[in-house]
């Protein structure tokens, strides 16, 4: 689907979905401040300047330390100082930066979250915020570190360590000090006021990045492998019988339905799937795609609903409530919500590679008039025999990181924080889960290219004749064989480019 071009993107002005955040990145849209955030913003700081001057009763975060450390109150002329040495001591991730992109996210979420009013930061602090996106200044977070507890603490540090002068950042190519990007931008480091570190390392962002992200190439994904077992489907001559719309009346799932109706409109106009066939059933992997690749869908769509509430939230602690004289020491930080949908969104998306592989394994097994392996002469060549083992050990690697990592918590701050969500690392392994489909999904294309090619001179669909040719002039068909491994290499990056739009069989 062509996106329309969006210039630019008014934080606060309406609700985020993960589509809306797809075009923004597409479009490198420009953000900028709405001016109802503007005055929400305005509105809570003022509020909190006046809280913090006239209460004599101490404000978790606010007029206390953090964590275990509640009980320490400090004074009025050392709150800006607090809320630095939170930034700095907290700034903790390790292991490998984070993908570019994914820190873009974090801080259009972060900006987001702050623009609802209820956090009491400075508008400057959003603003700069704003400045990084706008500029691609990318602050150096590392991926590993955070428990999905008070929210993502150690890569939110690392996000907003530059906002102050402190830690580094990638700008223009290279990784520098954050002093050298700010004298370069001629722009001043923000002092912060009470509860703005606080209100910045809070929070949900790295989690709901990651998801996010995960979630566009999910989306993707599925829809690759639904053209790509349609062709599985021609190329081991299957039947339509169980894509049928009366089927799926009687077990009236939605993705269940939604995938059927999918598969017929692709192969609508098929002499292969038309012509009549002496097996009366095909194996599950084919027969039961419908209630497979639905089921994945039902789940998709479950966690996209998870994350529209998510990142449309406040999640930082305290909340701030200008409008009935409150502050609020809660727990919307908490990761729980994500963490379980993050794990079921990699149990699901999983079974896509588990039943693509094993149609991929169908295929080569010299059934149904097709060779052993998918060449011509199984002996000399060993064809398609070895892409299925790479299949087979990525969906093992996968039912790895499908195990849930929000089954685990470890105790932090010295018991205060008794029961964390490791939603961060339900998050961080999705890329891992979604990589890995990628390359099964190409597998699975080049064996239904060639095995469709065995078919001939019938046709398959309009649409698939379309992929077909498309994919043809950048991977031929194997006579001999040849490197596998460049063969796949050339599949992924045709993959790459290749916009799998099944709304125009849709429509």
């Amino acid at each position: 689907m062509t996106m329309n071009i969006l210039e630019t993107y008014a934080i606060g002005s309406s609700k985020l979905t993960y589509d809306l955040i797809e075009r923004i990145l597409k479009s490198k849209a420009r953000l900028t401040l709405s001016a109802e955030a503007r005055e929400r913003i305005q509105h809570c700081r003022d509020f909190l300047d006046r809280k913090t001057d006239e209460n004599t009763e101490p404000i978790y975060g606010v007029t206390t330390g953090f964590g275990s450390l509640c009980s320490k109150h400090i004074s009025h002329d050392e709150l800006s100082t607090l809320q630095e040495n939170l930034v700095k001591s907290h700034s903790c991730s390790v292991g490998v930066p984070v993908d570019a992109e994914i820190v873009k996210l974090m801080l259009l979420l972060k900006a987001h979250a702050l623009s609802m009013g209820f956090s009491g930061v400075q508008v400057e602090t959003v603003e700069r915020i704003l400045d990084f996106y706008n500029n691609d200044v990318i602050p150096v977070v590392n991926d590993r570190g955070s428990l999905g507890a008070s929210g993502d603490l150690a890569p939110l540090a690392n996000l907003f360590l530059p906002l102050i002068g402190e830690g580094e950042v990638f700008f223009q190519g290279r990784r520098i000090k954050s002093t050298d990007m700010l004298a370069q931008m001629g722009w001043r480091p923000i002092k912060l006021k009470s509860k703005e570190g606080l209100a910045l390392l809070n929070g949900t962002q790295f989690m709901s990045a990651n998801g996010i992200k995960a979630l566009i190439e999910g989306w993707h994904i599925v829809n690759c492998f639904d053209l790509f077992g349609a062709m599985s489907l021609e190329a081991f001559d299957g039947r339509i019988e169980p894509f049928l719309d009366c089927i799926q009346k009687v077990r009236p799932h939605a993705g269940q339905i939604e995938t059927a109706k999918v598969f017929r409109n692709l192969l609508k106009g098929s002499e292969i799937i038309a012509r009549h066939k002496e097996h009366v059933q095909d194996p599950y992997s084919f027969r039961c795609i419908p209630q497979v690749h639905g089921a994945v869908k039902d789940a998709m769509i479950h966690v996209t609903n998870v994350l529209h509430t998510e990142i449309n939230s406040v999640t930082d602690n305290p909340t701030v409530f200008p409008d009935e004289d409150l502050v609020v020491s809660g727990g919307n930080f908490h990761g729980e919500p994500l963490a379980l949908a993050f794990d079921y969104m990699g149990v699901a998306l999983h079974e896509l590679g588990n039943i693509s592989e094993r149609r991929v394994a169908q295929l080569i097994l010299g059934l149904r008039g097709l060779p052993e392996f998918l060449v011509a002469h199984p002996g000399l060549n060993s064809g398609f025999m070895i892409p299925q083992y790479a299949a087979a050990s990525m969906v093992s690697q996968n039912k790895m990181y499908a195990w849930p990592a929000s089954c685990d918590s470890i105790v932090s701050s010295n018991g205060q924080e008794d029961l964390v969500s490791m939603g961060a690392n339900a998050a961080t392994k999705l890329h891992k889960i979604v990589d890995n489909l990628h390359y099964i999904a190409a597998i699975e294309l080049m064996n239904a290219a060639q095995g469709i090619e065995f078919r001939r001179p019938l046709k398959s669909s309009p649409y698939i004749e379309k992929v077909l040719a498309a994919f043809r002039e950048e991977v031929p068909f194997v006579d001999e064989d040849v490197v596998m491994e460049d063969y796949i290499a050339k599949t992924m990056s045709f993959l790459e480019r290749f916009d799998v739009d099944l709304q125009e069989v849709m429509d």
